[in-house]
């Protein structure tokens, strides 16, 4: 062999003894990390929350270095895929207007919150899931899930919300003109505890974006990926992607964007002692 190779047998055999290299090393601690987190998420993260979590641990690794050992390895995520959806709706309560014109994202936690409503088949027929979720963390901060489509289903997450919350702040409350959010009970509930109330325009999905998505999200990756045959299996499946994946991910993920301002501060520092 050595010979069709065209190497010395001493040549050969240092090779064979040499030591793998730091970044082979690395290479094949990183790919343990990524297949464990994949397979921890029931293959649902692709390489940037990959990326979010490796940096959470603590971990420095480039997302291109990621991207390339999850390709090699025949690692992926479940892709996005968009779809909307018409709903009913009723008149917009007067009075009432859109407060965010599609500004999804604030400054604190508890000053801007979007609700929505979904549908969950189950053997028994369907579940209805309501969540109030807060566009600074994006963590779902309140949720209840009933066989009815009324509007205690819906008072019982914005109570759950409001539960949660520490601060006495007034706070945006967004959602569409479903009849459940447009409904005289709903109106007075939210005046009563100070919630100022905001509503999409009529039939425009892009209005309550956010709460689209994280119906999307949960469908593409946990609800599409199963078949419940009561709701009560169903109920318990979602308070598990909610509680144990989604809103300690969205932690997580606060967690390392706070860590990355805070370095990019001091590398900011550095720079102005050096000037």
């Amino acid at each position: 062999m050595c010979r069709c190779l065209e190497v010395s047998p001493s040549g050969y055999y240092a090779w064979r003894k040499r030591p793998d290299s730091q970044r082979t090393r690395d290479n094949r601690r990183f790919l343990s990390i990524i297949k464990k987190i994949h397979h921890e998420t029931d293959g649902v993260f692709g390489c940037p929350r990959i990326l979010d979590e490796l940096t959470y641990m603590g971990e420095s690794c480039s997302k291109n270095r990621i991207a390339r050992l999850m390709r090699d390895h025949g690692i992926k995520g479940i892709p996005q895929r968009s779809r909307w959806l018409k709903k009913a709706s009723g008149a917009r309560p007067d009075g009432i207007i859109n407060h965010l014109n599609r500004q999804f994202d604030a400054d604190k936690p508890n000053t801007k919150w979007v609700t929505d409503i979904t549908y969950i088949r189950t053997g028994e027929g369907w579940l209805y899931l309501v969540v109030v979720i807060d566009l600074h963390s994006r963590m779902v901060v309140g949720w209840s899930m009933s066989h009815k489509q009324d509007k205690q289903l819906v008072l019982q997450a914005v109570l759950m919300a409001l539960w949660q919350r520490k601060e006495d702040e007034a706070v945006i409350l967004h959602s569409d003109r479903g009849t459940q959010f447009t409904s005289d009970e709903y109106q007075r509930f939210l005046r009563a505890r100070g919630v100022i109330s905001s509503m999409s325009a009529v039939g425009s999905c892009a209005d309550n974006a956010a709460a689209e998505s994280f119906f999307g999200i949960l469908k593409r990756e946990r609800v599409n990926r199963r078949h419940y045959i009561t709701r009560a299996e169903a109920r318990s499946d979602i308070f598990n992607y909610i509680e144990r994946f989604h809103n300690p991910t969205k932690r997580r993920k606060m967690f390392v964007s706070r860590k990355k301002v805070i370095s990019l501060l001091k590398c900011s520092l550095k720079c102005d002692k050096r000037y």
